[in-house]
């Protein structure tokens, strides 16, 4: 019964961690990519969309793969 409180606080606890650079991350690629393909700077408008999209797209693989290591590394709640 205490097991999947714990469970889900690692989980919570590694997403935190890696979110921010995995935006960072994620925001630098996108932006790169996008500039080349429109061959000019991108105005705030713009870089605030990639902005968002980056958190969305982070928040959701750090969410994934922080539920599959913590399961390899814990063992899934029962």
């Amino acid at each position: 019964m205490g097991e999947a409180p714990n469970f889900v606080f690692w989980v919570a606890l590694l997403v935190a961690m890696l979110i921010y650079p995995a935006k960072q991350w994620i925001w630098a690629l996108s932006v790169r990519r996008l500039q080349r393909k429109l061959d000019r700077e991108l105005g705030p408008d713009e870089l605030a969309g990639q902005n968002r999209r980056a958190w969305v797209v982070a928040a959701i693989i750090c969410s994934i793969f922080s539920f599959f290591f913590n399961a390899a590394m814990l063992g899934m709640p029962s």
